[in-house]
């Protein structure tokens, strides 16, 4: 009886985890910046028929046939080392590109921007809409990268986050976001386990009500790398409480009769995006517009201190089944770490203390334009890799209650702070 000899081991591709990809894809695109490029992007606003059709002139779609095109080059250079179907990803990355741009051009119409409606919701709808009809081929899911994405814009957004502009941002704004994140995370999380949820929907809820919603939940679950599932539940829950409150606030500072300061940083500490704070406190007028966007700023800038703090939390947390004595070495920590947090710290120091500052402000427009536009892919993936069906179902709504709790003890807590901060209460 002939004894076949053993089957040579097919060579597969060295690994590179999602997380350094993004590192290395961020640090690629901010190295072409600084180097000279400059894609041509026109700013997505348009308030009529003639305006949108300008912004789809030929010209510009070649525009941004090229930046897609480019955005497909750098992605390949950390994807291709992943567990990844390379012909299906090439072939759907157009199709997450394509609605990424359109998401932004829906936020750019008039009546979104007067009623505070980012891209972030429309990028949503776009990929909820087909994933929940059924529409979303195989190939194309293979593109539906969400926290990939995401991760490389964090990358990308630590080079518009400078040391300078956050002292600039002011003492009292600082203050006011430091004490509104540390606490209203404690408290939600404590909410979030009285519904007898575990520590990755604790973690992920309590981060989004405390900093800025979305984009801190996705930092948040990179971090203890999470249940996508969850993730998706938890991004929907803050756009759907967030809208009421875009249209609320504004009204109840007005019977409150609430000093715009005071207003500004109220609605600046609590709703979710940059856009909304800006949208809402303009209603009440300039100087609630500034504080507010100080005040929201102050807390953008945590979402790295505080990725950071949880990753090493979570890093030393025993696994499931552990003993309480058996921690994790060094070694364990690092590898669980999420290196995309590195990134994002490098980039803010670079562009903070070693680059020239005439080349800083030259290129923050157009870094910030790219970071939107892997976050508008992130949040599109979000939704074609999201079932409404899956997320009704999920834990019978307690995560949903679990935030609505939260979310309302940062407004009485929010409105407490900047009326000691800004009313003048703690400087009197």
């Amino acid at each position: 009886m002939a004894v076949s000899s053993p089957a040579t081991p097919t060579p597969t591709r060295p690994r590179l985890s999602e997380d350094w990809a993004a590192v290395l894809i961020g640090v690629a695109v901010l190295i072409a910046v600084a180097a000279g490029f400059r894609p041509a992007i026109p700013p997505l606003k348009w308030d009529s028929l003639k305006s949108l059709s300008w912004l789809v002139a030929p010209a510009h779609l070649i525009n941004w046939t090229i930046l897609g095109i480019l955005s497909l080059v750098f992605t390949l250079v950390g994807i291709f080392r992943q567990e990844v179907r390379l012909r299906a990803f090439v072939a759907g990355f157009p199709i997450v590109f394509a609605l990424a741009i359109a998401a932004q051009m829906l936020a750019g119409s008039a009546t979104a921007s007067a009623w505070g409606v980012e891209y972030v919701i429309f990028a949503l709808l776009l990929g909820l809409l087909p994933a929940n009809l059924g529409l979303v081929p195989d190939w194309l899911r293979e593109a539906a990268r969400s926290e990939f994405y995401v991760k490389t814009g964090l990358v990308i957004m630590g080079a518009t986050l400078l040391f300078q502009e956050i002292m600039q941002a002011g003492v009292l704004g600082i203050i006011q976001s430091v004490l509104v994140v540390s606490v209203v995370w404690y408290v939600t999380f404590r909410i979030v386990r009285r519904f007898h949820l575990d520590d990755e929907w604790a973690v992920m809820l309590s981060t989004a009500v405390s900093i800025c919603g979305v984009s801190a939940a996705i930092a948040a679950c990179g971090a203890i790398q999470g249940d996508r599932r969850k993730l998706g539940y938890v991004t929907s829950t803050v756009l759907i409480v967030a809208v009421p409150m875009i249209v609320l606030q504004p009204w109840i500072a007005r019977w409150l009769q609430l000093s715009e300061p005071v207003a500004g940083a109220w609605i600046g500490g609590t709703l979710d995006t940059t856009g909304s704070v800006v949208a809402a406190s303009a209603l009440l007028g300039e100087t609630a517009m500034k504080i507010g966007t100080v005040v929201k700023f102050s807390q953008n800038v945590l979402i790295g201190v505080a990725a950071f703090f949880l990753s090493v939390w979570w890093a030393m947390r025993p696994q499931a089944g552990a003993a309480r004595a058996d921690r994790p070495t060094v070694g364990v920590i690092w590898e669980r770490f999420p290196k995309f947090v590195l990134g994002f710290l490098a980039a803010s120091l670079v562009f903070s203390f070693f680059m020239d500052k005439d080349l800083v402000r030259e290129t923050k427009s157009t870094i910030g334009s790219l970071r939107t536009v892997w976050f508008a892919m992130g949040f599109v993936s979000i939704g074609l890799e999201t079932r409404f069906g899956q997320l009704l179902g999920m834990e019978g709504g307690r995560p949903f209650f679990a935030f609505l709790g939260g979310q309302i003890f940062n407004i009485f807590w929010t409105l407490l702070l900047a009326w000691l901060v800004f009313g003048g209460a703690l400087l009197s």
